[in-house]
Order: structure tokens, then C-alpha cells, then sequence
């Protein structure tokens, strides 16, 4: 998975209650965004959550930067269990991809929370691809 600066709308945000990314992507500069590809938005916790209930990750567009205005919805998981949300726990969310035909010019995350979480960091990317480099194996075998 291949991330950029650009292309990030959460850096470590704190999420205490339901909120929206610190940054947007601006969909009207002139760039390619993985045109003719699947686009997906992931979302990595860095401190646990704690406090609350649940949490759900969402992908919106919007008319303006804030992301307040025409909200629409284009991506979203299931609530997540707080006690799931713990450090490097990754949820990667697949967008719609007909984003362009909604004519919303930004697009970023939304956070719904249900409670009030108490600790919890969140880092969001849109990528193209997700890369699960955190396998592990059970020890104790021998090659012969």
C-alpha cells in the first residue's frame, strides 16, 4: 500500500465523539485519483479507543472543504466493538465507485461514535490497494 501526504484526511486524529476528518481531498484539481481503479479509504488506529460503544467508519463527499454541506455517503463499515479498536487495528473501507456522478467536489472520512470514547487516535488514507504486512505465524516447526 502505497500512501500520500495529499491523499491523507485523518493524521492521528483524536475521535471522542461523532466527527469529521481534520483534512479533504479536493476532487476538482486536475489529477488523477486512480481513475478506472477501486478506490478504498484505510483507516489505522494508533492509540486504542476506550470509553463508548462503538465506532463507524465512513466515507463522505461534499460540496464544501469542511465536509458539512450536501453529505452523501459513499463508503462505509459496520459498527466496530470499542474494544476491537485497539493500537494497529486497520479497517479499510471500499468506496462507491461512481463517486464523480454525485458532483460533490470533496471527499473525506466520517467518524460515528455511539458514547463518548474517552482515548482514540484514527489515521486515514485513500489508497488504491491495502497491504496486511502484520501476519504472523505460529512458532515451533522445523524444516528437515
Amino acid at each position: 500500500m502505497i500512501t500520500d501526504k495529499f491523499l491523507r484526511v485523518s493524521d492521528a486524529q483524536a475521535v471522542t465523539t461523532t466527527a469529521v476528518s481534520t483534512d479533504s481531498i479536493d476532487l476538482g484539481t486536475a489529477r488523477d485519483i486512480g481513475e478506472g481503479n477501486e478506490l478504498m479509504m484505510n483507516f489505522d488506529v494508533g492509540t486504542a479507543f476506550a470509553g463508548g460503544t462503538s465506532l463507524q467508519f465512513e466515507v463522505i463527499v461534499a460540496d464544501n472543504a469542511a465536509l458539512t454541506t450536501n453529505v452523501t455517503v459513499v463508503g462505509s463499515s459496520a459498527a466496530v466493538a470499542t474494544a476491537s479498536l485497539t493500537a494497529g487495528k486497520m479497517e479499510t473501507v471500499r468506496i462507491n465507485p461512481q463517486i464523480a456522478s454525485l458532483g460533490r467536489r470533496y471527499i473525506g472520512a466520517r467518524y460515528t461514535v455511539v458514547g463518548t470514547m474517552t482515548a482514540g487516535t484514527v489515521t486515514a488514507d485513500m489508497v488504491m490497494d491495502i497491504q496486511d504486512g502484520r501476519k504472523s505465524y505460529a512458532s515451533g516447526f522445523s524444516v528437515v
